[in-house]
């Protein structure tokens, strides 16, 4: 997202300028540029005049947010000096020009210009007829024009219909709509879907059965010479193989279906008919209102009329209650924490705020202190605590006397028993305090048993499930 940040810096109209500036100078096949050529290109546009001591930092920022591309040429270097001074030129990267492109036709788009390319269906026809016979002949350079054809119309007829329904879908749902304008476009809009399904209902018999002649002559071999005739050289055979494959099978889903379902232009034709039905719908509400003179302008202008007719303020504001229904604002007393230094005479619009309850803001009460509610409890769920905890006791004494029964070498301790003797440690390395020099043994008890810690010529290991417990120069007895 770092390469739209040009569309919301500070200086976004010279960023713009200076990317304007690169695209210009693309569609006349020169790819790199100096700041100078940069600065003349901006003023040939008719931009707002930046020098080459402006462009150089602009175009910095560009390279550092991934849109152009520096490289140095030393070729532009007159003197020795010059030489040694850096001399950069720049060029779009694949990723900014996407995003410049992206961003000029947000800024270029034309949200009122939307309609149904009904005139596409007879060229796709056309084009699945050829396409047939391409492959019949084994033309592999004419398949490839005519799937790419298909693909860039059938493109188009689904992107324009989509932002047709869009924009039409928000003319349905908007309240606030001028119904002459409506009524200007109402008939052209109509004729305008009318002709689209009823050329969408012929055609796509027509296409249906021109899909089905192509896959007669052979889809794969077909998918297999337009991959030979595709000239995008950073794809592997296979990736162009199937990348055609996926593009002919959104193709056929479009007029055929797939698994017996409903293609894409018969929903294409059902969404039609329903936008007609909302149209129709939403004009006879418009003829409605005009035929009885009432409309959210008349509303209001009649409602001035009787706030401005009313005989007194207090009718007014009845008025008011009753039209909008809005409750009258609460006025609270209660006297500042800091009496001393406020006083009472001040305003609460110059005071500091002062914390009121909830009870006094939403009902202008004071809040009472009631009797304590009644205390919630859940005996069941106490009663499974317990138990666990008692079960958790019991395992633990257990564990307790198994240690104490037999010695902490000689076998592997088991969960339970590490825990004990993981705790009787602690206890006892807690209670251990130094001694003339040395440190004496010491001892910690838990659930009746006793462990002693005694120092030892060699350090010894305990075994458990955990692993292996090394005491430094200690040896632990448990009884």
């Amino acid at each position: 997202m770092r390469l739209f940040a040009f569309a919301t810096a500070e200086k976004r109209a010279d960023y713009l300028s200076v990317l304007r500036a690169f695209d210009h100078a693309r569609a006349s096949y020169v790819v790199l540029l100096h700041a100078a050529e940069v600065s003349q290109t901006v003023q040939r546009l008719g931009h707002p005049a930046l020098t080459p001591a402006e462009v150089t930092p602009l175009l910095d920022q560009l390279h550092q947010w991934g849109l152009l591309e520096r490289s140095y040429d030393g070729s532009r270097a007159a003197t020795l000096a010059e030489y040694r001074n850096r001399h950069f030129v720049y060029q779009f990267s694949q990723l900014g020009y996407q995003a410049f492109r992206a961003v000029e036709d947000v800024l270029g788009a034309r949200l009122d210009d939307a309609a149904l390319s009904r005139l596409a269906l007879p060229d796709l026809l056309a084009d699945l007829t050829e396409l047939a016979e391409a492959n019949r002949v084994g033309d592999g350079e004419l398949i490839y024009r005519k799937l790419r054809r298909l693909d860039d119309t059938l493109s188009d007829m689904a992107s324009r219909a989509a932002q047709f329904y869009l924009t039409l879908g928000d003319l349905v749902r908007i309240t606030e709509i001028t119904p002459e304008v409506f009524l200007v476009h109402k008939d052209a809009l109509l004729t305008h879907m009318r002709e689209f399904s009823s050329d969408l209902a012929r055609y796509a018999p027509k296409l249906t059965a021109a899909i089905t002649a192509v896959e007669r002559t052979g889809v794969p071999l077909l998918l297999a010479r337009a991959a030979d005739a595709d000239e995008r050289l950073f794809l592997t055979p296979a990736e162009r193989e199937a990348d055609w494959t996926a593009r002919w099978a959104g193709l056929t889903q479009w007029f055929v279906g797939t698994d017996g379902g409903v293609s894409e232009s018969e929903r294409l034709r059902e969404g039609t008919m329903s936008a007609i039905a909302a149209v129709l719908s939403l004009l006879r509400r418009v003829t409605e209102t005009r035929r009885g003179g009432v409309s959210r302008e008349s509303q209001l202008r009649h409602l001035a009329g009787w706030f401005a007719a009313a005989p007194t303020e207090d009718a007014a504001h009845a008025l008011f209650q009753a039209v909008f229904d809005l409750g009258r604002p609460r006025h609270l007393s209660m006297v500042h924490p800091d009496a001393d230094i406020i006083p009472d005479s001040r305003s609460w619009w110059d005071a500091p705020p002062v914390e009121i309850s909830r009870t006094l803001a939403e009902t202008g009460r004071n809040a009472a202190v009631g009797a304590p509610s009644r205390v919630q409890r859940n005996d069941a769920s106490i009663r499974r605590l317990r138990d666990a905890q008692l079960s958790a006791q019991r395992a633990r004494a257990e564990a307790a006397r198994s240690l104490a029964a037999g010695s902490a070498y000689d076998r592997v301790l088991d969960d339970q028993e590490t825990d004990v003797l993981l705790s009787l440690l602690t206890a006892a390395l807690t209670a251990r305090v130094a001694v003339s020099g040395t440190v004496r043994g010491s001892t910690g008890s838990e659930n009746g048993v006793r462990l002693t810690l005694e120092p030892n010529p060699v350090s010894t290991t305990v075994e458990t499930v955990r692993g292996r417990l090394h005491l430094d120069r200690l040896r632990v007895s448990v009884q």
